[in-house]
C-alpha cells in the first residue's frame, strides 16, 4: 500500500511516533484512520511504525492507537477486579441466569461479572455457550450438558481475553438466544462503556447478532464512564443491576429497562 498524496515525505518514522504520542496523551486513544489522516500517512504505515523498534511505547488495540505501558488509562486486572462489589455481582448474575431456557445458545462476555454468571448457570440445563475468555471457558467446560464454543485470537492477560477479526466472524454466524454482556461503566448519556479496547468489537459484535441483548452490572458501575465505548444504554432489551442503588442515581435511568436486585430471592 502507497503512501496518501498528503503525506509527509520529509517526516521521519521518529517523528511520526512523537505525534502520535502527543495524540495519545491529549486523546487517550486514537483511532487507526484517525492516526493516519493526522499524520497524512497510510494505516498500514501507521500499523509499520508502531511495529517497530522505536514505538514500544504504543500499541495498537481493537483499531485504536494507545498508550502500551497502560492501554486503557487505567490498570484493570481480574486479579485486582474479583474480590470488588462480589454481593452486588451475585445478585445480578442470579437474576440474569434465571432467563435462561434450556436449549438456549447464550453469549456471556468477559470480565469477573460474567465469571459469577457462568457460575450461576442451572447445573444440568442443556446449553450451547459461546465466549471469549479463559476464565469463563474454565467454568462452563465443566458442565456436562453445555456446548461450548470458544472464540480464538489474540491472548490478553488483564482480561484472560481473546481478540481477533476470524472470531468475530465466527460470533457473526452463530444464532444466539441472549447474549450476557458486562461493562466498566453504565452512564445515562454517555452509554456502556468498559476498560479494554479490544473488548469493543465483540461487544459490538454480539449485540448486532443476538436476539436479546442483556447488560449484568452491579451497582457501583452506574454513572460510571471508562475509556472504551461500545454502546448507547438503548441498545438492551434488559439491564441487571445488582446492590443498593440510590433513589437520585435511579432517576436517571427510569426511562430504561433496569432491573434493580437488591436481595436474594
Amino acid at each position: 500500500m502507497t503512501e496518501t498524496p498528503n503525506a509527509r515525505p520529509s517526516e521521519t518514522r521518529v517523528q511520526r511516533l512523537q505525534r502520535l504520542r502527543r495524540a495519545v496523551e491529549v486523546s487517550g486513544a486514537l483511532h487507526l484512520k484517525d492516526a493516519a489522516e493526522l499524520l497524512k500517512v497510510s494505516e498500514m504505515t501507521v500499523r509499520r511504525d508502531l511495529a517497530g523498534p522505536d514505538g514500544e511505547t504504543l500499541a495498537l488495540l481493537g483499531g485504536y492507537v494507545v498508550n502500551a505501558a497502560s492501554p486503557t488509562g487505567l490498570k484493570y486486572t481480574l486479579e485486582q477486579e474479583i474480590d470488588q462489589h462480589t454481593q452486588g455481582k451475585r445478585l445480578a448474575c442470579r437474576s440474569a441466569a434465571a432467563s435462561i431456557q434450556p436449549g438456549d445458545t447464550i453469549f456471556i462476555d468477559c470480565g469477573t461479572t460474567m465469571q459469577s454468571l457462568a457460575d450461576c448457570l442451572p447445573e444440568d440445563m442443556s446449553l450451547s455457550v459461546i465466549c471469549y475468555s479463559m476464565n469463563i471457558a474454565s467454568i462452563v467446560t465443566r458442565r456436562p450438558a453445555t456446548q461450548v464454543m470458544l472464540m480464538g485470537g489474540l491472548y490478553h492477560p488483564s482480561s484472560q481475553s481473546f481478540s481477533s477479526e476470524d472470531g468475530l466472524s465466527y460470533l457473526r454466524r452463530l444464532g444466539v438466544n441472549k447474549a450476557f454482556i458486562s461493562a466498566g461503566g453504565l452512564h445515562w448519556t454517555r452509554g456502556a462503556s468498559c476498560s479494554n479496547f479490544h473488548e469493543v468489537a465483540v461487544k459490538q459484535a454480539v449485540i448486532a447478532t443476538a436476539m436479546e441483548s442483556i447488560l449484568v452490572v452491579d451497582a457501583s458501575k452506574l454513572g460510571s464512564l471508562k475509556p472504551a465505548f461500545f454502546s448507547d444504554v438503548g441498545a438492551f432489551s434488559r439491564i441487571i443491576v445488582g446492590g443498593s442503588v440510590t433513589s437520585e442515581m435511579r432517576k436517571h435511568f427510569r426511562s430504561l429497562p433496569v432491573e434493580y436486585v437488591t436481595s436474594a430471592t
